[in-house]
């Protein structure tokens, strides 16, 4: 099953170019679910979702929508091995597995975790919190997947049932590979200018591929869903949404095949 949409949807600047203007706030998701069938939730890395929260969303979409969690940071970043946290997590997850629209938590991790044995022992910690529930890994050090490293990396998480997640970013290298019945892949664009140099955070996603970078995943991703059971694919170059065209492109690449 092949899941394709956007890493968020609460963008103000997505109206004009996505949202008509005077569609309420409240109507966005349920005007975004017509023409996706997934969403990547990352409100969730800043702040701890809720039950009831989750829920609301879940009531705005069809029942084949399925969405990707992210994180929060106290996860993935502050790692403080708090059980209280992730069993807070879990909960808030419980009306959208009820109704089938849970998919996968995507765990997120900074660059600063480095490919060192106390890293690797966080997924094992990370797998006993989480039970069974499917999860991503998403590392931002690319010595994660060195020649010297990357055989180690993809091992650990395949022992521990942790899904690898694929980006297409830059100073990361576009690494494809499945760790579990999970594949998933993240498109944050490739403004290598202002990847580390900002002022504001959305200039870091603002960036618009081509159909020639996007074609480049196709084979790729078609392989990864072969692997799998359930791949997800989501375009996080949100600025004036155009991760939307991102989203649409790659819907028609992979729908007729590349």
């Amino acid at each position: 099953m092949l899941y394709i949409g956007t890493s968020g949807f609460q963008y103000d600047d997505w109206v004009g170019p996505y949202y008509p203007e005077g569609l309420p706030k409240e109507n966005w998701l349920a005007y975004y679910a017509q023409e996706f069938r997934a969403l990547e939730i990352n409100f969730t890395y800043y702040r701890m979702p809720t039950a009831r929260g989750l829920a609301g969303m879940a009531a705005k979409v069809p029942d084949n929508f399925c969405f990707a969690v992210k994180a929060t940071q106290e996860m993935t970043h502050a790692r403080e091995r708090d059980p209280k946290v992730f069993q807070q997590f879990k909960d808030a997850l419980k009306p959208l597995i009820e109704q089938n629209k849970f998919g996968v938590i995507l765990a997120q991790f900074p660059s600063s975790f480095r490919a060192k044995e106390e890293s690797r022992a966080y997924f094992q910690f990370l797998r006993e919190q989480l039970d069974t529930l499917p999860v991503v890994v998403e590392l931002r050090n690319k010595e994660w997947v060195d020649d010297e490293r990357a055989a180690e990396t993809f091992e650990v998480l395949n022992q521990n049932h942790l899904g690898f997640c694929a980006v297409d970013e830059p100073f990361f290298p576009r690494v494809a590979q499945v760790t579990s019945n999970i594949a998933y892949v993240r498109f944050h664009g490739r403004n290598y200018k202002k990847w580390w140099k900002h002022e504001h955070a959305w200039e870091r996603y603002d960036y618009t591929y081509s159909q020639q970078e996007l074609q480049e995943w196709v084979p790729k991703i078609q392989q990864m869903n072969e692997m799998a059971e359930t791949t997800f694919v989501f375009s996080n170059n949100h600025y004036r949404a155009q991760g939307i065209d991102t989203a649409r492109q790659l819907k028609l690449l992979l729908s007729d095949g590349g």
